[in-house]
């Protein structure tokens, strides 16, 4: 069953080409992630995070006191709270909590430090509003993934609270793209090859950044003092070493850290959770590490 649904979705994928132009390709993004609607039970309201377009999502049931902050993926020059919403929607659900999902600043519009710095205005806005860090997960799929990552660094940085977790799927955290499998899994990735990440690096980074600089390129980050992590790549991606890699390094750092690498699965496959099953026991397997991770996190804070 899992294999005629990753069939499907591959071909929902090959029907709609990548255009060559930002706003189709955005619009393309929009479509392809948004096929499936969410869920009748979910509850939407959009709110203005300092500036930015947010949206906060909740199911019956969920605590509201706790929060999944998301950062969509789309090499940060494409993905929206449209793209990502049915996937946020689900993540919310699994781990029991709301979710505040981030319409941060595109590429080449706004390159680098643009989404670097929303990411922290985002993660500003939710102390703002009185909620722990304790209370906080932050996630992201792909480039969100390495914003997830940026802006714990530089909270910890700061020697600023830290989120209770860290969930990333598909991260990616290399933008010198030297993975190994950027090369061995070029034939069965339809959606990431190297030549696409180059042209979204080059849109993304104004000259003369450094593409190993930890802020762009969580890899080459010091990790120290991180919080648990959950890594979700797929075997069938281009960026599935971007994640190994990232997993070695935060557990050389002491991080608890685990890394899930699902058979067959594409880049951010839970996107299409509504028809694909092994993109709901994913977003199943994060909730229940967020909800363990929260918990974990409240008791060690009700110590103190």
């Amino acid at each position: 069953m899992a294999q005629s649904e990753i069939e499907a979705v591959r071909a929902l994928l090959g029907s709609k080409p990548r255009p060559v132009d930002w706003p189709e390709r955005r619009k393309r993004l929009d479509e392809v992630g948004s096929v499936w609607s969410v869920a009748d039970d979910i509850k939407l309201a959009a709110v203005n995070v300092n500036g930015l377009p947010g949206e906060w999502s909740i199911v019956p049931g969920s605590d509201s006191s706790r929060v999944l902050m998301f950062f969509h993926g789309g090499g940060y020059c494409s993905g929206s709270i449209l793209s990502h919403r049915r996937l946020v929607t689900e993540a919310g659900r699994a781990a029991g909590a709301r979710t505040l999902a981030i319409g941060y600043r595109l590429a080449p519009e706004h390159p680098f430090p643009a989404a670097y710095d929303d990411a922290l205005t985002a993660w500003r806005f939710l102390r703002d509003e009185n909620i722990s860090a304790a209370h906080i997960a932050i996630g992201g799929d792909s480039a969100g993934a390495g914003l997830t990552v940026a802006l714990i660094t530089r909270l910890r940085d700061a020697h600023e609270e830290l989120p209770s977790c860290a969930w990333l799927i598909s991260p990616w955290t290399d933008l010198t793209m030297s993975g190994s499998t950027l090369l061995s899994k070029e034939a069965v990735d339809p959606l990431i090859h190297k030549h696409y990440l180059n042209e979204l690096a080059d849109a993304y980074l104004p000259a003369g950044i450094d593409r190993k600089d930890p802020r762009v390129s969580p890899l080459f980050a010091d990790l120290k003092g991180f919080p648990p992590t959950l890594i979700q790549v797929g075997s069938a991606e281009t960026l599935l070493d971007d994640a190994a890699r990232f997993a070695a390094v935060a557990g050389a750092a002491d991080v608890r850290v685990t890394l899930e690498i699902w058979p067959q699965m594409i880049h951010a496959w839970p996107l299409w959770n509504a028809h694909l099953e092994p993109g709901r026991r994913a977003l199943a397997s994060a909730g229940t590490f967020i909800r363990e991770s929260l918990e974990r996190k409240r008791v060690a804070s009700s110590k103190r």
